[in-house]
Formats: structure tokens, C-alpha cells, sequence
């Protein structure tokens, strides 16, 4: 363990706890647990830095290109064949000369076609491979942060009941701010296990009742008794799974309360129906946004407060939502004023 923090522990003890084996035992698993968090976190960090959406998206574009020449390389190799038919080189020698210099260039002009087409869908696959080697892993490392960080809350939790009776009012207090990073670290894992998976999760669309997932979101009574809400009188039912949908509303509602510092708090959820999309609405009168701000939101790790219980990935997580619906997300806000989240789902 660095020395000047050892030493920064020590300092709040007691002297008869300060030689005390059992706590040299503890210190090394927190500096164990510590050292392998930092590097596996950082690790994963890295990873779910490139978005898988726009991994996909990348895939897809790429897609549609190669599909786009295989057209393209078809209609030369008619044109190809059209033009030998007439074997300008026998039938109208002196005539054909600019016509067999055509012929030649479309031939040579199709086999580069070809080979670049190649290459990209050799880029396709790998994108397609690694993004899924982005997904596993950050699935896999998630998972291992979780035993650190149980070891980290257990060893703090026998050493506040253990000493109790010889720590002073700082110490515990220390102790206690150990357990508090423990569980924003737990809550930041969870959140990065849900935004790896909650595009690949395979799930089956049926009808979900948007009435009553808001009002299952809303029977928190740390949100219910903190804001006044405004519903219209009935909500649609919409083809989904409830799943993604209740992340979907939860981090929205859940925003739209926590960012707020206005005493009379309120909070209106709207809709429309179109042909093709059921579009929502999400409006408070909190904190609001910067325009200059609006891309970073949607962007994991990125938080515009400094805010201890905030992860930074909860409207990354919302986006990714929407985007697995084929719909769109965007806001309007004025600082002090108050936002307004917009987002829609494909029917």
C-alpha cells in the first residue's frame, strides 16, 4: 500500500490498534483489492470507450457500401458483356479502338472494385469480431470487479463492528467513507454490466402497459413524495419488452428529479402517436443543460456535475435503449429553466 496513505490510516487510530497484526492483514486486502479494481477498472474504461452502437453503426455503413458496389460491379460486367458481344475487334477494327480501350479500363476498373470490396468485408468481420470481444469483455471484467469490492465492504464492516468500542468518531468516519466509495464503485459496475448488455439482450416484443410501468417507477417514494408529477390520464401500451423500457423511463424520471434544485419540483411525461413512432417526452423545471453540452450526456464516463453517487452512464445507457427501438433521442434545456428529453420507438 502507498506509504503516505498507510501511514494517513494509521494516524486515526488508536496506538493499540496501530501494531495490531490483524490490522497489517487488513490493509494489505485493501491495497490488494485496491490495486486490482484500479487496473482491471481502468482496462474496462478503455474498452467501453468505443460505443458498440457506434461500432455498429460503423458495421452497417460499411455494409451498405459493399452492398452498394456489388451493384455497381454487376452493371459493369453487363456492360462488359454487352460490348464483347459485338466482337468489336473483328467486325469494325478501326471504329472500336476507343470502344476496346473502354471494355479494358471497366474490366480493370471492376477487379479493383473487387478487390477493395474485399478488404472491406474483411474490415466488416473484424469490426463485427472485435465489437463483440468489447462487449464480452467488459461483461467478463465487471464481473471480476465485483469480489474486490465485496472483500473491500466485508473488511470494513467487521473492522466498525470489531473496534467500535476503541475508534474514535474520525476513524469511523473514515471507515465509513471507505463503505460509501465501495457502493458508488458497486453501482458504477452494475451500470456498466447493463450498458455492455442491453443491446444484445435477445428478448421478444409484446405488449407493455407504459400506465403501469411509470406508476411501478413512481411508487419509490424517494421519488414520488420529492416531485410533482404531471400524466396525462392514459399512457400507451406499446409493443416492447419491459425490461429495456423501465431503464428506459427509470433513468429519465430518476434525472429529472436528482438534477433538480428548485424547491417546488415538477416533472410532465407526454406523448404523441405517429404512423410509425410512439414519441415521448420527459420535462422538469431543474438545473438544465448547456447546449454546448447536449452531445457529451449521451457519452459514458462523461458527467457535467461532480456529482459522488453519479456514474456518468445512465443517459448512455438511455441512448443505447432507443437505438435498439430504432428510435431517436434529443433535448431541448436552458440553464436554471429546466429540460426536456425527447425520444421515440419505432412501432
Amino acid at each position: 500500500m502507498n506509504s503516505l496513505l498507510k501511514r494517513q490510516i494509521r494516524k486515526y487510530l488508536p496506538k493499540e490498534l496501530q501494531s495490531n497484526a490483524e490490522l497489517e492483514q487488513f490493509l494489505e486486502a485493501i491495497d490488494k483489492s485496491y490495486s486490482t479494481s484500479e487496473e482491471q477498472f481502468l482496462m474496462l474504461q478503455r474498452a467501453t470507450t468505443f460505443s458498440s452502437e457506434e461500432l455498429f453503426c460503423a458495421n452497417e455503413q460499411l455494409r451498405e457500401e459493399s452492398d452498394s458496389q456489388k451493384k455497381v460491379i454487376s452493371k459493369l460486367e453487363s456492360v462488359i458483356d454487352k460490348l464483347q458481344f459485338y466482337d468489336l475487334k473483328n467486325n469494325r477494327p478501326k471504329e472500336s479502338v476507343d470502344s476496346l480501350k473502354l471494355v479494358d479500363f471497366i474490366d480493370n476498373q471492376t477487379k479493383e472494385i473487387i478487390k477493395i470490396n474485399q478488404q472491406k468485408d474483411k474490415l466488416l468481420r473484424n469490426l463485427e469480431r472485435q465489437n463483440q470481444e468489447l462487449n464480452d469483455y467488459a461483461h467478463m471484467v465487471s464481473h471480476d470487479l465485483k469480489s474486490p469490492l465485496q472483500s473491500i465492504e466485508a473488511l470494513t464492516a467487521w473492522v466498525l463492528e470489531d473496534y467500535s468500542g476503541v475508534l474514535d468518531d474520525t476513524g469511523k468516519e473514515n471507515l465509513q467513507f471507505i463503505r460509501d466509495n465501495v457502493e458508488k464503485m458497486d453501482t458504477l459496475v452494475k451500470g456498466i454490466l447493463q450498458y455492455s448488455t442491453i443491446g444484445k439482450i435477445e428478448k421478444d416484443f409484446y405488449d407493455v402497459s407504459i400506465d403501469t410501468l411509470v406508476d411501478e417507477i413512481l411508487n419509490n417514494k424517494e421519488i414520488s413524495n420529492t416531485a410533482t408529477f404531471s400524466i396525462p390520464e392514459k399512457l400507451p401500451t406499446i409493443k416492447g419488452d419491459k425490461f429495456r423500457l423501465n431503464q428506459l423511463f427509470k433513468h429519465l424520471i430518476n434525472n429529472a428529479v436528482k438534477f433538480n434544485d428548485k424547491e417546488a419540483k415538477t416533472v410532465e411525461i407526454g406523448f404523441k402517436e405517429t404512423p410509425d413512432f410512439w414519441r415521448f417526452y420527459i420535462k422538469d423545471n431543474g438545473n438544465g443543460i448547456d447546449r454546448k453540452y447536449f452531445d457529451k450526456i449521451f457519452v459514458a464516463f462523461q458527467k457535467l456535475e461532480d456529482d459522488y453517487q453519479s456514474t456518468g452512464i445512465g443517459l448512455s445507457i438511455v441512448k443505447k435503449i432507443v437505438e435498439v427501438y430504432k428510435g431517436e433521442i434529443y433535448l431541448e434545456s436552458e440553464p436554471e429553466v429546466g429540460s426536456t428529453f425527447y425520444f421515440s420507438i419505432k412501432k
